[in-house]
């Protein structure tokens, strides 16, 4: 088992081949259940893909999950994951509402959440393919340093360099919330398909960790050295330290 790595000059390209892969799925099996993520990195892909959908691919009939979202969030808040992907995707295709699934952050009882979470997964027979990104320190959806390879979607406490790296999208660091709930590493790993995007310099030392280095907690991307399809899509920024 390995990690498959296919790289491009430039994140546009990325997002291209990402959109392509998706897209093909979903002509394949309309029926598709297809994992989301959330971040800069995606959004060039769903552009991509409402861009399709306006050229007659139709999105109706698929079920997706996202892995996570910000804890004392509700979803109609402008910096929720719910929000996102309205603004990104949901808004700008013709996806049944009823079949799209992200954690929900505001609930009170967050733990039961991620229980509920896990069962709409099971119901829905599996994730055939999910799509994410990578942190500068290795962590895959808000799966942060030092976390299990046997997790299952739970409530986490994000490390200080998310929230300085998640920042940007808030108007300070003191409004990124410091917990989030997070499909776990397991939940990750169950996918038929896994496809990780990372664009820029900043993500070079993860994905060279997460691809070469040993698969340890330190670096949770690397636990996808142990999936038997995962493909990375990189810029030449984010595989500048891999070996030719």
């Amino acid at each position: 088992m390995s990690i498959t790595v296919h790289t491009w000059p430039t994140p546009e390209e990325v997002g291209v081949a990402a959109a392509d892969t998706i897209a093909d799925l979903i002509e394949e099996n309309p029926h598709a259940v297809i994992g989301l993520a959330t971040g800069s990195t995606p959004i060039e892909t769903y552009r991509l893909l409402a861009e399709r959908h306006r050229h007659g691919l139709s999105f109706s009939q698929i079920t997706t999950f996202n892995l996570d979202e910000y804890v004392g969030l509700s979803p109609e808040h402008p910096k929720s994951y719910h929000c996102y992907m309205d603004d990104h995707l949901f808004s700008q295709i013709d996806v049944d509402r009823s079949r799209t699934h992200i954690p929900k952050g505001d609930v009170e009882d967050v733990n039961l959440e991620g229980e509920r979470f896990e069962r709409k997964i099971t119901n829905a027979e599996g994730v055939d393919i999910w799509l994410l990104g990578i942190g500068p320190n290795g962590h895959i959806a808000f799966n942060e340093p030092g976390c299990a390879r046997d997790s299952r979607t739970r409530v986490v406490q994000l490390a200080n360099e998310t929230i300085t790296a998640n920042s940007r999208f808030f108007d300070s660091p003191d409004e990124v919330p410091r917990f989030a709930i997070t499909a776990g590493i397991d939940t990750i790993m169950a996918a038929d398909r896994i496809l990780l995007l990372a664009c820029g310099s900043n993500k070079a030392k993860a994905v060279a960790e997460a691809v070469t280095g040993p698969t340890s907690p330190d670096c949770p991307a690397s636990f996808l050295q142990e999936h038997l399809d995962c493909t990375f899509l990189l810029d030449d920024s984010a595989a500048s330290l891999l070996e030719p």
